[in-house]
């Protein structure tokens, strides 16, 4: 069952865990639910996350400081689980996971009811080569990164390989956070990678930080995922006044 197939037009927001205190998840993963966020992503703080831009490095740096490790965040999860019910995305990078053990990792997740992992380093070749029958035998679907310069044949592939999640669609070439306005150009290529994934969702990050640049959003893909706006919010101290104005 795919978790992300839905009617309307979806929200998700990124939060790192450990940010801005180390127990601060927990109120951000009920305040998101309250306000009606489909689902979230939870980062798990990394010293080198290349795919992120300097607002999510430095509340991963943040994190790391504040303690926040891969096996604390598991337990931080299990010990909301009956509380938190939207569903839950993870996103990290490869060698944390592989040095907590894959398996393990894997079956902790399980029992977590994770909906997707997203590891922006673990290629879909590798994914499919390597690793892919351990994420099966655990029921974890994976979901991974496109951009619109992505080879039409590549996002089939990796649509296919999303079939029970989503495929994340990097609103422009570059690191996150940064700011750009979606194009006519952009919007048409949008929706043809829309049209590519099928029936696997495609959901925009990447530089969303506003209601309208969202209602933009949405003419051409199924949602969109909101990262470093609501981490700046976070840092502010007005993430409800922000929420409230983009949901």
């Amino acid at each position: 069952m795919n978790r992300f197939k839905k009617e309307s037009k979806q929200v998700s927001i990124f939060v790192t865990a450990g940010y801005p205190h180390f127990d601060s998840l927990k109120g951000q993963l009920l305040q998101l639910q309250e306000l009606g966020v489909d689902f979230a992503e939870v980062g798990i703080p990394f010293s080198d996350p290349m795919a992120d831009g300097p607002v999510i490095q430095e509340t991963s740096s943040i994190a790391l400081a504040n303690g926040m490790k891969l096996g604390l965040l598991l337990q931080q999860l299990e010990a909301m689980q009956n509380e938190i019910h939207i569903p839950l995305v993870l996103m990290g990078y490869l060698n944390p996971v592989l040095q907590f053990g894959l398996d393990a990792f894997l079956q902790k997740c399980q029992n977590l009811n994770i909906a997707s992992l997203i590891l922006p380093d673990l290629s879909v070749e590798l994914y499919e080569t390597k690793y892919k029958q351990a994420f099966e035998k655990y029921g974890i679907p994976v979901t991974f990164l496109v951009t619109p310069l992505t080879p039409d044949a590549r996002v089939q592939r990796i649509a296919q390989v999303c079939q029970n999640s989503f495929v994340y669609l990097v609103g422009q070439n570059g690191i996150t956070g940064q700011g750009y306005d979606i194009s006519s150009t952009l919007s048409t290529r949008y929706a043809e990678l829309k049209s590519l994934c099928g029936s696997t969702p495609l959901f925009l990050g990447f530089g969303i930080d506003s209601k309208a640049k969202k209602e933009q959003a949405f003419s051409s893909v199924d949602g969109v995922i909101v990262g470093t706006a609501y981490l700046k919010a976070v840092k502010a101290g007005n993430e409800g006044e922000f929420l409230r104005g983009l949901v």
